[in-house]
């Protein structure tokens, strides 16, 4: 039974207020762990899952159930390994998955309840839901866990996220009701992006994407998001007036004459600017 999640709005600054909860963001992929007919594993997508996570199959979660959280891969320091995560999401071979499956497993990071016993409990208040939750999951499962509140404090907790160069944090307000399929600014999430002035390389021809390269001109990938109409435009009108490089699927600009500044969220382990997005041109 898949129930559409509950979706995060965006603010900037963090703050502190007793009626909201503080957790950490963790940098996986939504997951909704689902025992109310069979077990199936959901993404927000209602994708089933389950064959490709045979580690985190158990008898122990109740009959009636649906938990909403996250699937991680942690690195050698403990931290979210984003780019782990996915290519062990994307291994399908059923011959392949339970070597993967032994050698990298996830961790089911639950945060929510939706149903329990068979019944919704998606009315209750999050501090309620949060108590159920503790009551579901035994403390020895070894690939399922709970993941941590604390009652405001939500600035001194995105500090020590951006100390450990984390994701972000999420503050809920504790009396929210778990509202199935929308996004409400009941939950709000606080991302720890990183910020840069790199250079306009070029551009694809064929598809929208601007590619990057770092102040010493290193290739630092391609932007997507987050690109105005007009900024387009200013780019292409400094493509017909400059001299370029042209290849059948790309437009390059051979000097370091066009600027921007951009926020993104890490680098990837190739060293690559991981979800790169436009903020203004600079000088």
């Amino acid at each position: 039974m898949f129930i559409s999640p509950m979706l995060l709005h965006k603010i900037e600054t963090p703050f502190n207020n007793d009626d909201w909860l503080s957790e950490l963001k963790l940098d996986g992929i939504r997951f909704l762990y689902s025992t109310m007919d069979n077990v199936k594993f959901y993404t927000r997508h209602e994708n089933d899952v389950k064959d490709r996570f045979p580690e985190l199959v158990t008898g122990q979660i109740p009959k009636g159930t649906i938990l909403d959280g996250e699937i991680i891969i942690s690195d050698e320091n403990g931290k979210p390994d984003f780019e782990s995560l996915m290519s062990r999401f994307h291994v399908s071979n059923s011959r392949s998955i339970p070597l993967v499956s032994k050698n990298n497993p996830v961790t089911f990071c639950a945060f929510d309840v939706i149903y329990y016993k068979g019944k919704k409990v998606s009315h209750l208040p999050l501090i309620e839901r949060k108590e159920l939750l503790t009551e579901i999951l035994p403390e020895d499962l070894p690939r399922i866990t709970k993941t941590l509140s604390v009652q405001g404090n939500g600035k001194p907790l995105y500090d020590l996220v951006k100390s450990q160069d984390l994701e972000g944090i999420v503050l809920k307000k504790k009396d929210s009701k778990y509202e199935i399929g929308k996004r409400s600014k009941n939950w709000l999430k606080v991302i720890n992006y990183k910020y840069m002035t790199v250079l306009i390389a070029g551009f694809r021809k064929s598809e929208f994407g601007w590619i990057l390269a770092f102040p010493d001109g290193i290739p630092a990938g391609v932007m997507e998001l987050g690109v105005p109409a007009e900024a387009r435009k200013s780019v292409y009108k400094f493509a017909k007036m400059a001299k370029v490089e042209e290849t059948r699927d790309h437009i390059y600009f051979p000097d370091d004459s066009l600027k921007c500044k951009i926020r993104y969220h890490s680098l990837t382990k190739a060293g690559l600017l991981r979800l790169p997005s436009f903020l203004e041109f600079a000088c």
